[in-house]
């Protein structure tokens, strides 16, 4: 795939986009996503095909339990393959990845039912998730180290925004399957083949992104700290000891993304179809109307943080969300004109962050610790602020304060607003 030019503002010279090699390193995060989604979206389906389908209740709470439960090996997994990608290379950490998560989706497509043999498939089933659940928690932070590192100091906001574009394409992709499949087969053909269609092409596009990994070259950042990576001993610790102070901006902008993504990727939805009866058809294409617009925006956004700075751009992300996620959620009502308003909004919003996340995360931590420290701190503050919104959410509802999960939203938003004004500005500096 050829790269693409652009001209920069104010200079006769011009940069080529390394637009095949930002793909092929972008596309682990795509599969992780698109799988993650299609397995949210079809379980009502397959629950019964893993767990007894005497009691379609107990059946879905299982298969929902294994996902949320896959979501705690996030940390694990960043820890264990951040330091791989730290010993062994940013390429060889991100086809490790790729592989896991490829692999389980695959696995799950082909796994036997619970009819066939008893409990071996539900455990199958978790180990699978747990797989692929590690494998996310890499994929964060072996791919925001490799964009971060092969790009330019002067515009890593750009390298670093195909992360989220693909993410972006993937939710958009994932529900367009559901959508399709939903409308081209019956009940009885989703339960029985159908969930496994979807499994499959999730396993089939890992194993295009494995192949397009493979002409990866090696980051120089990498090849020039892989000495002094090895000679790191106890690198966790040395992350909290050394860097402090990263380590914390980063968990409390993290939980401010995390809640982001969770409720204008998750939450939305079921709050306006239950408690603002929202048509469901309506509310799929505001989403999908504001997945488009947060796809199109993560490059421009890129951009600009390489134009005017990161700190700006996150401090207007924090300011926006505390100030419109409560008055944002009044507008959640039976009209498609204002659940337009509402997704768009609030991924335009998310998307200032989500752009220029890899870079920010990779400016924090020296080469040696990069992997590590985005690994482990980036997913444990994933897992227990995205892990616990389900529930959050879910215990407020059933106390009759549904709306009070926004101003949780809000408050983290004044916590994360504090953190970003301690952080330096990076935009065109050179990498630790």
């Amino acid at each position: 795939m050829a790269g693409t030019t652009e001209q920069v503002t104010g200079t006769a010279e011009r940069h080529r986009l390394p637009v095949r090699t930002l793909v092929s390193a972008s596309i682990g995060n795509a599969v992780e996503w698109f799988d993650w989604t299609v397995y949210a979206t079809f379980v009502v389906y397959f629950s019964t095909q893993f767990f007894p389908s005497e009691n379609e209740a107990l059946a879905l709470i299982g298969a929902t339990s294994t996902y949320a439960l896959a979501f705690f090996f996030r940390p694990l997994g960043g820890w264990l393959l951040g330091r791989f990608a730290d010993l062994r290379g940013r390429k060889a950490g991100m086809l490790l990845t790729i592989l896991l998560m490829a692999g389980g989706s695959l696995v799950i497509a082909v796994l036997p039912t619970y009819e066939a043999v008893g409990w071996l498939a539900p455990v199958l089933l978790l180990l699978a998730r747990i797989a692929q659940g590690m494998s996310l928690g890499g994929e964060v932070s072996n791919a925001s180290a490799y964009l971060a590192e092969i790009a330019p100091p002067a515009r890593r906001g750009r390298y670093s925004a195909f992360f989220y574009i693909s993410t972006g394409t993937a939710l958009l992709a994932a529900s367009l399957l559901g959508v399709l499949l939903t409308n081209v087969l019956d009940d009885d053909q989703l339960e029985s083949y159908g969930w496994r269609i979807a499994f499959a092409i999730g396993g089939l596009l890992g194993f295009v992104g494995l192949w397009l990994r493979r002409s990866l070259s090696e980051t120089d950042q990498f090849e020039e700290n892989a000495a002094k990576a090895r000679a790191v001993k106890n690198p966790l610790w040395l992350t909290v000891r050394e860097h402090p102070r990263a380590v914390l901006q980063l968990c409390a902008f993290t939980m401010l993304s995390t809640l982001s993504y969770y409720t204008f990727f998750s939450a939305l939805t079921p709050f306006a179809i239950n408690f603002r009866d929202a048509d469901a058809s309506d509310v799929f294409v505001a989403l999908s109307i504001g997945t488009a617009l947060f796809v199109a925006c993560c490059y421009p956004f890129g951009a600009l943080s390489d134009r005017f700075g990161r700190k700006p751009q996150m401090l207007v992300w924090a300011a926006g969300i505390a100030l419109l996620i409560v008055p944002l959620s009044f507008l959640v009502r039976d009209n498609l004109g204002s659940l337009i308003v509402v997704f768009s909004t609030g991924l335009v919003l998310y998307a200032l962050l989500a752009s220029i996340a890899p870079a920010v995360m990779s400016e924090l931590f020296p080469t040696e610790l990069r992997a590590t420290g985005i690994g482990a701190w980036y997913n444990l503050t994933v897992a227990v602020f995205g892990g616990t919104a389900p529930l959050v959410i879910t215990a407020l509802s059933e106390a009759g304060h549904p709306l009070w999960f926004f101003w949780y939203v809000a408050v983290a938003a004044v916590i994360a607003f504090c953190a970003i004004l301690t952080l330096r500005e990076t935009k065109g500096t050179e990498l630790r």
